[in-house]
């Protein structure tokens, strides 16, 4: 006499398990994606070293560098370090970024970071604000009337950062929302054969079109990366949200109908 085995898969009992874990997680999801960018309170940071940029006389005479087969002329106007917490961000290549690349043959403007520093900091003002980066420009906005006296804007500055060696690339790309960083490098004209140029500012007491820092940087630290346990806690749980769904897809093109 033949027997058959046993080969059936509990469809019935692991159905609603996959939805329990595929809900659960995915509301994990979407909360630790909120909390993953929040500013950490001033006793987070070294407030020591949120000091004012130092920007100083440079020795570093005019200079090239090349990417994706473009040459590029730096021009350094002073030497710079910045001490900031990052508050906004903007990659240069992100698909809906038409300019960088496609327009102007950029390469080397990799990122830009808005930071803020010193009493805006200390004072803990920058948390009641709203900031945004579009393709060049760092937004800040507010509706709490006392943040906004408190904010000290010429403590806040938007960088064009500027690189073509890798391991800088790969720390500059590293830094999240709420990151205290620092960098050092130059302040920096640049431009390319192809009729691109852009400058940059060297005061950070100016405002609107061209106050801009662009800095050639040399070197990037992150001092102190925020929001760890959230970070970690976004990336498991998409990992659990994906992995349950493409099991709840697998069950409903491979599981056995049942009639009645």
């Amino acid at each position: 006499m033949r027997r058959s085995r046993h080969t059936d898969i509990p469809y019935h009992s692991l159905k609603p398990l996959l939805w329990l874990l595929f809900l659960s997680s995915l509301g994990l999801t979407l909360w630790s994606h909120w909390k993953k960018d929040q500013f950490p309170p001033p006793a987070f940071y070294d407030l020591e070293r949120l000091i004012e940029p130092r920007q100083t006389r440079t020795l570093t005479d005019p200079f090239e560098i090349e990417a994706e087969g473009i040459r590029y002329q730096i021009t350094p106007q002073f030497d710079y370090e910045l001490d900031g917490v990052v508050v906004s961000l903007h990659d240069s290549d992100v698909f809906w970024d038409i300019y960088h690349t496609k327009d102007w043959q950029d390469f080397i403007n990799i990122r830009d970071l808005c930071v803020v520093w010193g009493k805006n900091i200390a004072s803990d003002a920058f948390r009641a604000m709203h900031y945004k980066n579009t393709t060049w420009t760092c937004w800040i906005a507010t509706d709490n009337q006392q943040a906004a006296q408190a904010f000290t804007w010429n403590q806040l500055s938007n960088n064009h950062l500027l690189s073509h060696v890798e391991y800088v690339q790969r720390a500059i790309k590293s830094a999240e929302i709420g990151d205290q960083i620092y960098l050092r490098g130059q302040l920096a004209h640049y431009a390319h054969g192809g009729g691109f140029q852009r400058g940059t500012s060297i005061t950070r007491n100016d405002t609107g079109n061209g106050a801009c820092e662009t800095i050639h940087v040399e070197d990037f630290q992150i001092v102190r990366k925020a929001n760890t346990g959230w970070r970690l806690t976004y990336r498991l749980a998409f990992a659990a949200t994906a992995i349950s769904l493409l099991g709840l897809i697998g069950m409903f093109l491979f599981a056995p109908y049942r009639r009645g």
